[in-house]
């Protein structure tokens, strides 16, 4: 069998929960939470990074630190998970979905330009397989009219655009460290901050609401409640299997690349003949080999190739199905334009295996694999 996705492990994970454990300081904001935040600050050059409990808070605390509302209008692709538009939803905020571009699988940003709105408060980039939204012509279109620019970079975590960290290339950024992530604790995400309008508030938010992090470092004699917010700390526990991955970013990196430029290699002559579609990282991109994905001619094949690839115990499996078709998407959100390449990319879309230590023979098998189903 060759899964689908194996959550990572480097080695270190147990040695460092159990150091967590053996501390008695379990719950979050310990000395592991700590190393973690240090090691991302250092990696994307923000200000602040704090871990939340998963992609979706981390996406929740941006949604209020934007402070959007009932009559505000967020910008984002409808090809994406539910947590991007769940997190403006449920501050009132209308969601409106824009179209995407096929080479890259992110949104277009003339159909971005187009849905802008005196009501637009916000702007969501996904940063799809890890491979950047030209983040310079998004901010030069946003920052004039005040619009904030919140980049959903779940699968971006050590990418790149021209050099800079996705996540710290707008306002606010998320990251995800859930177990198909780069790097794993499990459940977990970040936020990353430079903005100084943002930063107190989000340790606020944070913890319950409260100024408990003012109170640890002594700014204040007590701690109370100040603003809203929700219990977005995950536990030393999960912090400590993170940090042993993040220690190893540039190991773990290369060993996915290796895999991807493998399958890039390997696909490049059913790519030339046009029986699929692969990958386009634009010019200025480091991405950081997230997915490896194809492209059938449509739906039917790529479900046929799906059970194909099944049979020899592979595991592919498609992607997102556009929100703006979902029964949610219809009450919360709009769609700005036309759905020229959304749908019918998202039903040609198919993931191959991908993950830490992943065998060159293991992604050798899946690559015969598809040439054998297009023979």
């Amino acid at each position: 069998m060759i899964p689908f996705n194996v959550p990572p492990y480097t080695g270190k994970e147990d040695q460092y929960v159990l150091e967590a454990i053996h501390s008695h300081k379990i719950c979050g904001d310990g000395a592991f939470t700590k190393r973690c935040h240090a090691a991302l600050e250092a990696m994307t050059g923000a200000s602040k990074a704090l871990l939340t409990t998963s992609g979706t808070s981390a996406l929740e605390l941006a949604a209020i630190l934007s402070n959007v509302g009932a009559g505000d209008e967020v910008i984002m692709p409808s090809f994406t998970f539910s947590s991007t538009a769940n997190a403006f939803a449920l501050r009132g905020a209308t969601v409106v979905f824009v179209d995407i571009e096929p080479a890259t699988m992110n949104m277009d940003l003339t159909c971005v330009r187009e849905a802008i709105t005196p009501r637009t408060k916000v702007i969501v980039p996904v940063h799809y397989a890890g491979v950047c939204v030209d983040m310079d012509a998004l901010n030069a279109m946003a920052r004039p009219r005040g619009i904030l620019v919140v980049e959903d970079a779940a699968q971006a975590v050590d990418a790149y655009w021209h050099g800079r960290a996705a996540g710290n290339l707008g306002d606010i950024g998320c990251y995800s460290f859930h177990e198909t992530k780069n790097f794993s604790m499990g459940e977990g995400g970040a936020a990353l901050l430079s903005d100084p309008r943002f930063i107190e508030r989000a340790e606020v938010v944070r913890e319950k609401g409260t100024d408990r992090s003012r109170f640890y470092r002594g700014q204040v004699d007590k701690y109370t409640w100040v603003d809203i917010g929700s219990s977005i700390l995950p536990s030393e526990i999960n912090a400590a299997y993170l940090l042993a991955q993040l220690e190893m970013r540039a190991e773990v990196t290369r060993n996915r690349m290796a895999r991807w430029n493998q399958y890039h290699a390997g696909l490049a002559g059913l790519t030339a003949a046009g029986r699929i579609g692969t990958p386009h990282v634009p010019e200025g991109c480091t991405h950081n080999a997230h997915m490896y994905y194809i492209k059938c001619r449509d739906i039917t094949e790529r479900t046929e190739l799906t059970a194909f690839l099944k049979e020899r115990g592979i595991g592919a499996v498609f992607h997102y199905i556009p929100l703006h078709s979902a029964a949610a998407g219809r009450k919360y959100s709009r769609f700005h334009g036309e759905d020229r390449h959304t749908t019918r990319e998202s039903e040609r879309l198919l993931r191959l295996p991908l993950y830490y230590g992943m065998t060159e023979a293991d992604c050798a098998t899946v690559i015969d694999a598809l040439h054998a189903y297009y023979r």
